[in-house]
């Protein structure tokens, strides 16, 4: 162990007080980004009694994680003071808080690399379990007080730098809704079909054996809805410069106003792509919209986020274990589009608040990456 690495066992002691009297009934689960969630389990008829009570800054996980894929299942209760999770979890709280913050101890637990740790160690013939030996056993750099304590607030800053901009895209995001409502609601409006409006296409195939540890990235429906959130990418896959020149680029990439939408498994979520992005993109699980007729592709991504589209996809998607998008369905679908003053009017609002949430989402991959690296930094103390 090194000089400044302590074991995790001479800090923590576990908790096991179960709700016996039926007095919380805060029912709360645990989620894979370690976190508390609202529980979603249907609990009629159960009895909570056996349920363990989880008080404000003490710690839950699941011991057994075979059923997480990459991830354990851990998370700190923050914003509660008191509730109730099933007895499967193992709770836990820090013996002495003047000598490690359970916040410090959580932005460790957020690491990557505990997450490999911690399926690496965790055995088991039917099901592997990380299991109260061995989280006693984790080793990590525990700094002095003031220095937890600075580590803390600068990623709380960050967070509610995150916060703060998520909120106002969500704010533009229903104010374009109603932009769009209005419009759609208008008699001066003519039907026309999306293919009249915009090509749709998709990309040339590449290969699985084709990826590399670095270059381009490769976008799936996942790293869609991630770059659309502002997200940084979780797990990119690349090909070489190279093969994009030679293989992608010259066969046509995404544009700055070009939208992309997922057409398999979670379907109809779009994209619109921006100045700054460079990548390709999976034949078949994304369609893309391109060469758009008058800057119709604002009102058309404005139409893809509506209510009135997620109705008409569920008309046109395929499968019956995993639904689908086809560009023949989307092609036929139509839109309203309203005669060319009130367009106009719409036009230069819609790119407005797009412009104006892809600035926030560029700042949004930023202040990711910092935390991303305040966390990562620990490691290093």
């Amino acid at each position: 162990m090194s000089a400044n690495y302590k074991k995790l066992g001479d800090y923590i002691q576990p908790v096991d007080i179960r709700n016996s009297d039926l007095k919380v009934s805060h029912l709360l689960g645990l989620s894979i980004e370690k976190c508390f969630i609202e529980s979603i389990a249907n609990t009629i008829g159960t009895d909570f009694r056996p349920y363990k009570i989880v008080k404000k800054r003490q710690f839950a996980y699941g011991p057994v994680t075979s059923r997480n894929g990459d991830k354990i299942t851990i998370a700190l209760l923050k914003e509660a003071d008191v509730c109730i999770i099933s007895s499967s979890y193992s709770v836990f709280e820090i013996t002495d808080t003047t000598k490690l913050l359970p916040e410090y101890l959580m932005l460790w637990f957020s690491r990557p690399e505990f997450d490999r740790y911690a399926r690496y160690k965790s055995h088991g013939s039917v099901r592997e379990i990380f299991d109260w030996d061995e989280m006693c056993r984790v080793e990590l750099p525990i700094p002095d007080l003031k220095e937890q304590e600075k580590i803390v607030n600068n990623y709380n800053a960050i967070t509610k730098r995150i916060q703060l901009k998520q909120k106002i895209n969500e704010n533009l995001e229903k104010t374009a809704q109603c932009l769009f409502e209005k419009m759609w609601e208008s008699d001066e409006c003519e039907e026309v079909e999306l293919s009249k409006l915009a090509d749709l296409t998709s990309s040339k195939r590449v290969f699985f054996d084709e990826y590399v540890p670095e270059g381009i990235p490769f976008y799936r429906g996942g790293e869609i809805t991630e770059k659309r959130q502002g997200f940084p990418i979780s797990n990119p896959l690349y090909i070489t410069e190279e093969s994009y020149n030679e293989k992608i680029e010259k066969y046509g990439v995404p544009n700055a106003g070009d939208i992309l939408i997922t057409a398999v498994g979670t379907i109809g979520n779009s994209y619109m792509v921006t100045e700054n992005d460079k990548f390709y993109f999976k034949d078949g699980n994304l369609i893309w919209f391109r060469n758009f007729q008058n800057n119709s592709n604002y009102i058309i991504y404005d139409f893809l986020n509506s209510k009135q589209f997620k109705n008409k996809i569920e008309q046109i998607s395929i499968g019956s274990t995993q639904t689908a998008l086809t560009i023949s369905g989307l092609s036929k679908i139509k839109i309203k589009i309203p005669q060319e003053t009130v367009f106009e009017e719409y036009l230069g609002k819609s790119k407005s608040i797009q412009s104006t949430i892809q600035n926030n989402n560029a700042e949004l991959e930023k202040l990711f990456n910092l935390r991303n690296i305040i966390v990562s930094r620990i490691s290093g103390i």
